[in-house]
């Protein structure tokens, strides 16, 4: 007889709260009809977009104590107190970096002999990532970008993003405001982030223009315009852009992104950034008159990062403020008409929790579950695990000494 394999879906711990969840209720049930050898079993939870009654309705049993199931999948971080010693962990453990916010947690992963699986090192053979948020970072990013300029301009208003039901919801009252001047908004990469954002605008029918058009034209109506670091970078050498080789050696290349300050309105930035990687631009370039950015919706929020009025994470429950280029200090969100509005949410997807989740975990259903509940340990599995039975794996040995109780 087969062995029931136990699976828990973790509340989520984190703060501030996150509501997405790795898995929607439909979701499991699709799941149990393909694997009939599993069970789920989900953790209460009142902050969670699903609520409990969505899973109970479906015959998914709530269960406070996990102890039993195999397998636990999260979103975000853990609490280090709750961690079952033994079991497989799946979430974004945000520790592969070093970070050092995550550095006791992962500590204790490691002394309670835990697996940890990363959703983030889930890649195909060519590295591509096959599980993501990016896409939602994206949409709602360029959305808030759009909903600063309503208020700073007293022009349009726009309802904040996690007060509408679904993305349905939030693109209908987009489609309804007008941006009647010559507004110029400028696009920052060509990932998932990027083009969830020109997603996002696409709906308030701005034309799509070229870089040249961009940086040399007036157009008669509101534009938009997407450019990767072949635009915004050159090597110092002036050899030919060659992506790949930026990927590698982005310190050997430097910004040429001011001509771009000069005439967007809106920067929407869904860029990748190195730190080996040159600024955008500098805070005195900031104090410029010709200057024009007074919006800077900032998806990939890089603090101390490329774009300098990034001095930190906002948050969904308050997601501007306002940064004053002469003083190079955050003030009140439109205090002075002067200041630019930043907005730098580093959770995004978090205020479209039902459309992430559904999509988060459609890709995980296809990717890494199969193999994950058959104890296939194929390729991709391997490459994201972190850690097993507590020990660092071989492409993760470089965090040994992160692990150590002597690194600082």
């Amino acid at each position: 007889m087969e062995r029931t394999l136990k699976i828990g879906i973790l509340r989520e711990t984190k703060n501030p709260p996150d509501r997405r969840v790795p898995l929607t209720p439909p979701q499991i049930i699709a799941l149990q009809e393909l694997y009939p050898f599993t069970e789920f079993f989900v953790q209460p939870s009142d902050i969670r977009c699903y609520s409990d009654e969505e899973y109970e309705y479906l015959d998914i049993p709530l269960k406070e104590d996990l102890f039993d199931c195999d397998i636990l999948l999260g979103v975000k971080e853990v609490d280090k107190r709750t961690f079952i010693p033994g079991k497989t962990y799946m979430f974004f453990a945000h520790v592969a970096k070093k970070q050092l916010h995550n550095r006791e947690m992962f500590r204790e992963m490691s002394a309670r002999q835990i697996r940890l699986i990363d959703y983030e090192y889930l890649t195909t053979d060519k590295g591509e990532r096959v599980v993501a948020f990016g896409r939602w970072a994206g949409i709602v990013g360029a959305y808030n970008g759009l909903r600063a300029r309503g208020i700073k301009t007293n022009r349009f208003k726009l309802k904040p993003a996690h007060q509408c039901h679904d993305l349905n919801e939030m693109w209908a009252g987009l489609r309804l405001i007008e941006l009647k001047d010559r507004l110029k908004i400028l696009v920052t990469g060509s990932g998932r982030v990027a083009n969830g954002a020109m997603e996002t605008l696409s709906i308030c029918d701005l034309v799509q223009v070229t870089p040249d058009d961009f940086l040399n034209r007036e157009f008669d109506v509101p534009v938009m315009c997407q450019i990767g670091p072949e635009y915004y970078t050159v090597h110092k050498n002036r050899k030919p852009f060659n992506f790949t080789h930026f990927l590698k050696h982005p310190d050997e290349y430097e910004s040429v992104f001011l001509p771009f300050t000069k005439v967007t309105d809106i920067l929407i930035t869904g860029h990748y950034w190195d730190p080996r990687s040159p600024m955008f631009f500098s805070k005195e370039d900031m104090k410029d008159p010709e200057f024009k950015i007074t919006v800077v919706a900032d998806i990939s929020c890089d603090v101390n990062g490329p774009v300098p009025s990034t001095l930190r994470a906002t948050t969904i429950a308050d997601p501007f403020y306002g940064y004053n280029p002469h003083l190079e200090i955050e003030e009140p969100a439109f205090a002075r008409p002067s200041n630019i509005t930043v907005m730098s949410i580093d959770n995004l997807p978090g205020e479209l929790p039902r459309d992430a989740s559904a999509d988060f975990g459609l890709q995980l259903m296809k990717s890494a579950v199969p193999d994950l509940l058959t104890g296939n340990e194929s390729p991709m599995i391997t490459r994201a695990t972190i850690l097993k039975n507590g020990e660092l794996t071989q492409h993760f040995l470089y965090l040994e000494d992160y692990l150590n109780i002597s690194y600082f």
